[in-house]
């Protein structure tokens, strides 16, 4: 790249009016997001989305600015501010406004590698949510014709599934399609969710998370802690086209989802690491099943409570009975964030302990499958899959001095291979815990393809090393904190071994730049989207 691009911007001034402006509480996803935003110092920008779009064709400046001015009258979500007011956080929708707008040329590089950078700057500094729209944009030209846009966009505005909606708006206004107006805005929701069938909707949630939250234990993680690594908090990551290959192949044995595959054995892993034999996580939820809110520009997502009981039987049962739990999960992921904090509140003083619900799993993809894995012939072959194993490699994705989570596993959007990220607080399980856990991932999956994995053989066969309790204090013991109470401990069974060659490499750390991660890290009862319910931020 030749250049500072922002040393050559320059800026425009695009004026909008929208249909309606106005102001109203905020929606149960933005309220997900603005509790988590209290929880950041101001000005932090964790939860900005760095995102960027092509302009195909031959369109002038005016074109394309014309073309933004589309996006932001006929999206509400694009024009509103978030404040706290003593009656609790609003949104304020204006009807019209101006959006400044700027121009940068490439040079010699690449519009869309201009463009990226020009979009990490943007995103770099926190929005003003009170009086700062949440979208900043630069349009980049090559050649003086426009090529791409940089845009940073707050996650109290927009998630992954909006990005999507409007990604295909913009195609469509680029090139002068009428478009029918927005049934469903978020102005629209705020009112469906505090009366009516959203209302009784939420309490019934509320409802099935206290039933869950008075049985679950208390935490997974009743042991002792380790020395944590500065900075505290570490993301691993892993590619593997096995896993990939073998949660396709047991999905379609199992008739259950790939997602379902791969949140099941996340808590098989952490029921073998931990000695629970009912695991909690959260699950990262869509809520875009309605279709008003499936064509929402908005942020809808929040957190699904997903409880397992592992007390006996195979890899196979678990997962069968995960599909159904995790399609609970979803159904029950729709509710007033501060009612729910307050109901976790309630429900730890009545149990005497505070409910630690800091495991997660989030499914970031944008289909259930991996269109362009490796063809493995035959299909769905035990040996075929196992020799993937081969490709496999796990690297540090980056680290954090100050996360809300214990544990929390998450996919990436590749679709040649399944990339599988987990963070793990170091105070409470070391680095190399995590590659066992991800590496047994693989293991585990790769050897339900060619037999059936008792649960109680699971730890042996994966490598991992079951954590250490002072005598007594096991998870079993009645009475101790998180205790699964009335469970005996699963007997180790013979394994099913899996031959398989890994690649490892560790770089250099690399904070992650991709949209669907952007607030994953931080968020307790964080709230980022696959169709059936579960999804990316």
């Amino acid at each position: 790249m030749t250049g500072d691009p922002a040393a050559r911007r320059a800026s425009v001034t695009v004026e909008f009016a929208g249909a309606r402006g106005g102001e109203a509480p905020l929606t149960w996803g933005q309220q997900a997001f603005w509790r988590l935003t209290r929880w950041l110092d101001d000005g932090d920008p964790y939860f900005n989305m760095p995102w960027t779009v092509p302009v195909p064709g031959r369109h002038d400046l005016d074109a394309v600015l014309a073309a933004l001015r589309g996006l932001v009258e006929r999206h509400e979500t694009l024009r509103t501010t978030c404040a706290q007011t003593p009656e609790g956080p609003v949104q304020r929708v204006a009807r019209q406004g101006r959006l400044a707008v700027g121009v940068a040329e490439a040079g010699q590089a690449r519009p869309l590698a201009v463009a990226a950078e020009i979009a990490a700057g943007l995103a770099s500094t926190g929005f003003d949510y009170a009086a700062e729209p949440p979208l900043r944009c630069v349009v980049v030209t090559g050649d003086g014709r426009p090529r791409a846009i940089a845009f940073a966009l707050s996650h109290l505005a927009v998630d992954a599934w909006t990005l999507d909606i409007l990604a295909a708006d913009w195609k469509a206004l680029l090139a002068g399609r009428e478009l029918p107006a927005p049934a469903w805005q978020p102005l629209d929701q705020a009112g469906f969710e505090r009366e009516g069938a959203g209302a009784a909707r939420g309490a019934r949630a509320l409802r099935h998370w206290r039933a869950e939250l008075e049985t679950t234990p208390l935490t997974l993680f009743d042991f002792p802690g380790v020395t944590p690594e500065e900075p505290r908090f570490v993301r691993i990551g892993m590619e593997s086209a096995a896993v990939a290959a073998a949660a396709e192949t047991l999905a379609e044995r199992w008739s259950v989802s790939t997602a379902s595959v791969l949140t099941t054995a996340s808590a098989v892993l952490l029921s073998a690491l931990t000695g629970h034999r009912r695991v909690a996580m959260q699950l990262i939820v869509a809520n875009r099943h309605d279709p008003r809110t499936g064509a929402m520009a908005g942020t809808a997502v929040q957190d699904g409570l997903f409880v397992l009981d592992l007390s006996g039987g195979t890899f196979a049962d678990a997962a069968r009975t995960g599909h159904g739990r995790a399609l609970t999960a979803y159904r029950n992921a729709h509710y007033d964030p501060f009612a729910m904090m307050a109901l976790r509140e309630e429900v730890g003083r009545e149990r005497g302990g505070t409910v630690d619900l800091s495991a997660y799993f989030n499914d970031a993809r944008s289909v259930g499958h991996w269109p362009n894995l490796p063809r493995v012939e035959p299909p769905g072959d035990p040996a075929a899959i196992a020799a993937l194993t081969g490709r496999t490699r796990t690297f540090l994705v980056g680290a954090w001095p100050e996360v809300d989570a214990t544990v929390f596993f998450s996919t990436t959007p590749a679709t040649h291979t399944c990339g599988l990220h987990l963070l793990v607080d170091t105070a409470r399980l070391p680095r190399s815990t995590a590659h066992e856990l991800l590496l047994g991932m693989e293991t585990l999956l790769v050897s339900s393809v060619a037999g059936e994995v008792p649960l109680g053989a699971v730890a042996e066969l994966c490598g991992i090393t079951p954590v250490t309790r002072p005598h007594g204090s096991g998870p079993g013991t009645p009475g101790a904190a998180g205790g699964d109470a009335g469970t005996d401990p699963m007997e180790p069974k013979e394994a099913v071994p899996v031959e398989a060659a890994r690649v490892e490499t560790v770089p250099a750390v690399a904070v992650p730049t991709e949209a669907v991660s952007v607030a994953a890290a931080r968020a307790v009862g964080a709230a980022e989207d696959v169709a059936a319910g579960g999804g990316v931020r």
